[in-house]
């Protein structure tokens, strides 16, 4: 069994590799939190375990994720009474004093930071899945 995922990011490249970790993680919005008098941005994701994925099967985990350092989120596509719904990240971009999570269905969560601070940590045993995220035909996204 491979050992639980736990990074830090301090710059963009850094931030490159936690994205990389978290493409096609799900996460109903209801799971994303913006802790303003804590000024942090947290939330639970089920994630694709990409970094053990082999033709021997396929595994998913629940890990936490926060960003330290943030003065403001603003959405785009979603609202906070949509706590069911599930969202698809495709990636996380950082900009000037900005980083952006960028989800499936035009969904957007743009956090103003005052600096790069991720920290991403596995928080239980990853458990096997028959399913594998495809990119391209939606026939063969993974269910949602």
């Amino acid at each position: 069994m491979d050992p639980p995922l736990k990074l830090r990011a301090e710059d963009a490249d850094d931030l490159a590799v936690i994205a990389s970790c978290l493409q096609d993680a799900l996460v109903p919005v209801g799971d994303l939190t913006f802790l303003p008098d804590e000024r942090q941005f947290v939330g639970v994701l089920n994630r694709f375990c990409w970094e053990c994925d082999s033709d021997a099967g396929h595994r998913r985990v629940l890990c936490g994720l926060r960003f330290d350092a943030v003065r403001n989120v603003k959405t785009r596509g979603v609202r906070r009474r949509d706590a069911g719904r599930l969202l698809q990240l495709l990636t996380i971009e950082p900009s000037e004093q900005a980083i952006t999570l960028v989800f499936a269905e035009d969904v957007a969560y743009r956090l103003e930071v005052a600096r790069v601070g991720c920290f991403l940590e596995d928080l239980v045993e990853p458990w096997p899945t028959p399913w594998r995220p495809r990119h391209g035909d939606p026939a063969e996204q993974e269910p949602g």
